[in-house]
């Protein structure tokens, strides 16, 4: 393997957990504005309701106002019948009495409905502001719980880049620039091992002189299809580092 990717194999394992941390903590994130979405449309119910309500009243206030408006009008109709002697005038008023009658009857028809929606808007309401301090209740919790996690992801951050500009310090600059534009673009790894002449990161079959190339380690080898980097993974260049192979080839056992 080429001698100088070994420290950029252990750059790259602090990259990993790096961005399953960021990926991690924009997840938690995620469930914070859920959270607050949740609490934003709950709050908005209980104001639409209570909105709704107080029109609700309103239109209530003026019937009501209607009505004994209606009221006064007959009391003072049937005053004036009593003096009425004329029966052409008293049939007249008699029907103007019926009319607003009739009328009164209608209003406070729509009066009772009304009260009805009143109450029902107010039962939905109640309904919701018991679900929203519910909610704000359960979720302070959760919430605390979050954002304590974002703070351990923020440290542990830290501490992996810290390591990481450890290495980079001592590693190849050049290689770095190529390193660093393939990990912007991928998010992933882009030092694979060659694992049955297949790229390991794309899967593609390869010839056998790209894998003689990745095994000399001269100069680096990219794939030609995904860009990324190979390099030999039983390499002794990779003794040592991070990613080194955890099981050795065993010696076939001899015939007793």
């Amino acid at each position: 393997m080429f001698k100088a990717l070994t420290k950029f194999l252990d750059i790259q394992e602090l990259d990993m957990q790096m961005i399953r941390l960021m990926r991690l903590k924009s997840q938690r994130r995620k469930e914070l504005e859920n959270i607050g979405a949740l609490k934003t449309e709950l709050k908005r119910q209980v104001e639409q309701k209570h909105q709704e309500i107080l029109e609700l009243k309103k239109d209530a206030a003026i019937l009501e106002g209607e009505i004994a408006d209606v009221g006064v009008k007959l009391k003072k109709l049937e005053a004036q019948q009593g003096s009425i002697k004329k029966v052409e005038e008293f049939n007249a008023l008699s029907q103007e009495m019926a009319h607003a009658d009739r009328d009164r009857i209608a209003k406070e028809q729509r009066l009772s409905e009304l009260l009805d929606h009143i109450a029902a808007t107010e039962d939905a309401f109640n309904a919701a502001s018991k679900t929203l301090a519910t909610t704000l209740e359960s979720h302070k919790v959760l919430e605390a719980e979050i954002n304590e996690s974002i703070l351990r992801i923020n440290e542990e951050g830290r501490s992996l880049k810290a390591q990481r500009d450890e290495l980079v310090a001592s590693a190849d600059p050049e290689i770095f620039k190529v390193y660093e534009r393939l990990l912007k673009n991928k998010k992933d790894r882009v030092l694979v091992p060659i694992e049955n002449r297949c790229c390991s990161g794309c899967h593609i079959m390869l010839t056998a002189q790209d894998e003689n190339l990745v095994r000399k380690g001269e100069r680096l080898a990219f794939c030609e299809h995904c860009s990324r980097i190979h390099y030999w993974q039983e390499s002794q260049a990779v003794e040592g580092s991070s990613v080194a192979t955890k099981q050795r080839r065993r010696r076939p056992a001899k015939a007793s």
